[in-house]
């Protein structure tokens, strides 16, 4: 069973919400951020669509990595998100 997105608790951790740099907030799945007690949202660029990582405390203020020469994304995913290189259950 996959984890759902989820919101944060201030509003511009809401799901859907795009700061005034056009960044877009997906929500977290909670995977810690690398800022004390953060979690790692992740975070798409409405101008060219980047999907990356960012800590909750960043999100008001965040600009996209790829397009607006912002700081480099953060992991956003759990370990169940991604394939497993042994196919399905793991075996070989």
């Amino acid at each position: 069973m996959r984890e759902q997105w989820e919101s944060g608790s201030g509003p511009s951790v809401q799901i859907g919400y795009v700061n005034s740099n056009g960044q877009r907030c997906c929500g977290h799945r909670t995977v810690p951020g690398t800022d004390h007690e953060q979690y790692a949202y992740k975070v798409e660029c409405t101008n060219c669509g980047y999907v990356y990582g960012a800590n909750g405390t960043d999100m008001h203020e965040r600009r996209c990595p790829e397009c607006q020469g912002g700081a480099p994304g953060i992991r956003y995913w759990t370990v169940s998100d991604s394939v497993d290189p042994r196919g399905p259950k793991g075996r070989s």
